[in-house]
């Protein structure tokens, strides 16, 4: 009887995935552009988010309505009256390109990534601009935090500032990239975040770019308790950029400042597929127990690909690019995270 029922166990069909052809069948969300302001607004569906909770909105497709150069956003978490709340509403919010590859990783591009501590980021229109095609498979997903006392209504929304690109302006195109210490797919369910043990630790995940470029300029995201977040080229040993969160005044992480590293006479720091990259979080932990879900580390910037170099593109028969549209798309309906302190996730989370 138990061979019977193991030979059973072994041989029942796998459970139903995710695929790419799946992504034309996500609800729209909505999309408006102001002209007047060179903006692209992407909203997400107001959602309800359970007191001192979390909760991971349905995940949507987004519409571009027509070619633009992207210079700079901003994440923004919206009230039923329509009021702009504090930004320890919002966990992160990702717009992810299905049909464009990461540097790092086989993965589908992260257009931005952001959350409650990552600055609005801008470049000068006129000298930077990262493209984005006209379409309608761009993948919008977020997760909100309620620190209130009572349920609310929450929505987020993502608000590009744009230009046509033009004969001359931008000078040049610049890429998105991410480094996340749980790359390529994360935990069970593609999950980002990590149990966090008592004391000092330190978290990483290294790779090489596909293609030579330059780093224009980086952020990143933590959690609480985080000391340190760092991006090395191990082949030299050099420090490319390295920050220290900066804490409120209850002591939880409030931002992490963004590097610009361009310069008047360099674009950035120059990196090359022969070289290893290792993204580094550093936490200490000073509870003496484990924090389970309680670390998180990611860097994201921009890069300019080398002259001549084209952006790497998707292979769609990837096993690993395959499991993460899947682990994505299996959020569709959204899901509570639980309650706690919104500086450690209880949930997945695609930065």
């Amino acid at each position: 009887m138990l061979t019977t029922l193991l030979l059973a166990a072994l041989t029942q069909a796998p459970a139903s995935r995710f695929t790419p052809a799946h992504i034309d069948s996500l609800p729209l969300a909505t999309t408006r552009v102001d002209e007047g302001a060179n903006e692209l607004v992407i909203e997400l569906p107001p959602v309800e988010v359970p007191a001192n909770g979390m909760i991971r909105t349905p995940v949507h497709r987004a519409r571009v309505p027509f070619e633009v150069a992207l210079h700079g956003f901003r994440v923004e978490v919206l009230d039923e009256a329509g009021r702009v709340l504090p930004n320890d509403r919002l966990h992160h919010f990702n717009l992810t390109d299905p049909d464009r590859r990461e540097l790092f990783a086989p993965l589908p591009l992260h257009v931005m990534a952001a959350s409650k501590e990552t600055p609005a980021p801008s470049v000068p229109w006129f000298l930077l601009g990262m493209p984005l095609e006209a379409g309608e498979r761009y993948i919008a997903s977020s997760m909100l935090a309620n620190p209130e006392n009572r349920p609310m209504r929450l929505r987020a929304r993502l608000v590009f500032s744009y230009v046509r690109p033009g004969v001359i302006f931008p000078l040049f195109e610049a890429y998105p990239w991410v480094m996340d210490v749980k790359f390529p797919l994360g935990g069970e369910g593609g999950r980002k975040d990590f149990d966090l043990p008592p004391g000092k630790s330190a978290h990483y995940w290294e790779s090489s770019p596909a293609v030579p470029g330059t780093i224009i300029g980086l952020g990143g995201h933590v959690h609480d308790l985080a000391t340190s977040l760092e991006l090395r080229d191990m082949t030299t040993g050099e420090v490319i950029w390295q920050q220290t969160p900066v804490l409120d005044s209850s002591g939880r992480v409030s931002k992490l400042p963004v590097g610009r590293l361009y310069k008047w006479y360099r674009l950035g720091v120059h990196i090359e597929p022969e070289h290893t990259y290792r993204v580094t979080v550093f936490y200490d932990n000073p509870t003496g127990s484990t924090i389970a879900f309680g670390g998180m580390g990611a860097v994201a910037g921009l890069f300019r690909p080398d002259r001549g170099e084209d952006w790497p593109g998707i292979d769609p028969a990837d096993g690993v690019y395959l499991a993460y549209i899947d682990n994505l798309l299996k959020n569709m309906q959204g899901l509570e995270m639980g309650h706690g302190s919104p500086g450690h996730a209880h949930g997945g989370h695609e930065h």
